[in-house]
């Protein structure tokens, strides 16, 4: 299938009771990365994710997901010829891949998401 969501993410107003929630529930490995700024969320089999603390002060809880797509830049600008706006241009995560974040025309907000190639 074409363009899977490939990650889906928290984004927490309390990060540390997210983690033994989520841990407890549904008994995720969950990876601290980026000096502890992030958890992976390793699911097994089907689509991984992650979690972090919310970096909107004020905003709710909420989960976000990303698709994945071949190229990042071509389908942000695609998307913005449709009718989406661009809420975080592209941008890379080191050794990791690179994404984006758009509003759709319906003023839902996607993850746009290019895995580096891998070596």
């Amino acid at each position: 299938m074409a363009n899977p969501f490939v990650h889906v993410e928290l984004l927490t107003t309390d990060l540390a009771k997210a983690k033994s929630f989520y841990g407890e529930l549904f008994d995720w490995r969950l990876e601290e990365v980026m000096q502890g700024a992030y958890t992976l969320i390793h699911v097994g089999e089907g689509t991984g994710g992650g979690m972090m603390t919310h970096p909107m002060p004020g905003a709710p809880s909420a989960w976000f997901a990303y698709v994945g797509v071949d190229d990042v830049a071509a389908a942000t600008e695609k998307a913005k010829s449709l009718g989406a706006t661009v809420l975080k241009e592209v941008t890379e995560v080191p050794e990791a891949g690179w994404f984006s974040i758009i509003t759709d025309p319906t003023s839902a907000v996607l993850g746009l998401w290019q895995s580096k190639p891998r070596s």
